[in-house]
């Protein structure tokens, strides 16, 4: 009889919970923290059990992420790298567009994408009014973009990182596995957009031309800041890329090279921290404990075996509803709890039926709950804070406008993953020389961008 109590009243605070973070009536932070502490309160967690059901990998990775992004973003590389970008187009609308998204997305797959736009956004609006042309399309290609890219690797997109935490799986299991689906969906999203809008952004060759005399170089605010910034990100990535190796955690990875950053730049540390998101990191604080209640009082274990039962156990008809079931859902909710809930889930689901091998269901979660952010102006927490950036610049976008365009867009990634998670699933095997291939293009294509940047860098040092 307890029992039952126990499980009304988590379910109860879960739900409403999360009802309420749909809603947006108080801040998706406070309210975690609420129905975290009403678990305590009621005797379903103590607090031993609370600590313990925080996922303080995922809380370290965020934050030294969060710390070496704040630093490096006053150097100015990014809207370097925007600027520098549009003149490699040549003033092109269309170019431009693709060249931006492209930016946006390899920006994502590094850092976290609500950075990424915050820092890409305003340079956007500075390119196209040179070009007397609509923003929109712009900015709606870099909030689609943003999510694909995060998808990408471990650190790009929240989810990611929980899953990571969650599974021990490191970040070259997600460049491995997510990264070549991803890049043919990026490349089918830009040349869809480029058609979509290619009557819609014309301009003059004069236009043009005053889009070539902008300096890229006047985007860069500090040097000598900047080197030390870009080779601590070197290491911090390359370390992302062996952690498994050397049984490191990815959090460990991600505060020593803010720790390093912080003792070679000089930076004072109250403003280092101040550029941490604490309220994101209470915010998944209060998930993680709420979730953790459902666990202690066996919800969750309630729910993966109906879900066994309704599948009949085949992993690719789980895989299947997950993903999809994923995609829809995080196109109206926030993909953050989503997922958040179904981790244990998933765990629980392999326990149960005995499935040891889950990794396929984890990239079926993975590529759902990421792309479908890009459903509808909710989906994601990019989508939300671009959509504030412009209007306050007087672009406004109703919630149906967005969704006629993005919602099919969404969908097209999703069939996407449905084929190729069928054929990572049958076909394996055959992955191996694809991967090698692919990777080969990024890091040639990233050592290139970075070698550009240097040179540039070294050319404006010696000038000054």
């Amino acid at each position: 009889m307890i029992e039952q109590y126990q499980s009304a009243i988590a379910l109860a605070i879960f739900l409403i919970t999360y009802a309420i973070i749909v809603s947006e009536k108080i801040h998706r932070t406070v309210i975690a923290l609420v129905g975290a502490c009403l678990l305590i309160l009621v005797g379903i967690l103590h607090l031993e059990s609370a600590v313990s059901a925080i996922d303080f990998n995922t809380i370290g990775l965020l934050v030294g992420m969060m710390i070496i992004v704040g630093i490096t973003r006053k150097t100015g590389v990014f809207e370097y790298l925007a600027v520098k970008s549009a003149k490699m187009s040549g003033g092109e609308p269309l170019k431009i567009l693709a060249a931006l998204g492209i930016i946006t997305a390899i920006l994502s797959a590094f850092l976290d994408n609500v950075t990424t736009v915050l820092l890409i956004v305003p340079v956007t609006f500075a390119i196209t009014s040179q070009l007397k042309i609509s923003v929109w399309p712009f900015l709606f290609t870099e909030i689609l973009m943003s999510n694909i890219g995060g998808t990408a690797t471990l650190i790009g997109d929240p989810p990611n990182i929980m899953i990571g935490s969650a599974t021990g799986l490191g970040f070259m299991d997600f460049v491995l596995n997510l990264t070549p689906v991803i890049l043919v969906i990026g490349v089918v999203t830009i040349f869809l957009l480029q058609y979509i809008y290619r009557n819609k952004l014309d301009t003059s060759d004069e236009l043009k031309s005053n889009i070539m005399l902008m300096n890229e170089q006047e985007q860069i605010k500090d040097h000598t800041l900047l080197k030390k910034s870009l080779v601590v990100l070197a290491l911090t990535i390359l370390g992302f890329l062996l952690h498994q190796y050397f049984h490191l955690e990815s959090s460990v990875i991600a505060l020593s090279g803010a720790s390093l950053l912080l003792l070679v730049s000089g930076e004072d540390v109250e403003h280092a921290l101040a550029a941490v998101e604490w309220p994101v990191l209470f915010f998944f604080i209060g998930l993680f404990i709420i979730v953790g209640g459902l666990e202690e009082v066996g919800i969750i274990e309630k729910v993966a075996k109906w879900s066994l039962e309704a599948t009949g156990g085949n992993m690719v008809g789980t895989g299947m509803l997950i993903l999809w079931l994923s995609a829809i859902a995080s196109s109206f909710v926030d993909n953050i709890p989503f997922v958040a809930t179904m981790i244990p889930l998933i765990q629980d689901m392999g326990r149960l039926g005995g499935i040891a091998d889950l990794n396929f269901l984890w990239w079926c979660l993975s590529l759902g709950a990421c792309l479908g952010g890009n459903g509808t102006i909710i989906g994601a927490s990019a989508n939300v804070v671009v959509i504030g950036m412009a209007e306050k610049r007087g672009v406004r976008v109703t919630f149906v406008e967005f969704m006629k365009t993005a919602f099919p867009l969404m969908l097209m990634s999703i069939v996407i993953s449905t084929g190729y998670l069928l054929l990572w699933y049958f076909y394996g095997h055959l992955q191996a020389a694809v991967i090698t291939l692919v990777i080969a293009i990024v890091l040639a294509v990233l050592s290139r961008f970075m070698s550009g940047l240097l040179k540039s860098t070294k050319k404006a040092t010696s000038g000054s």
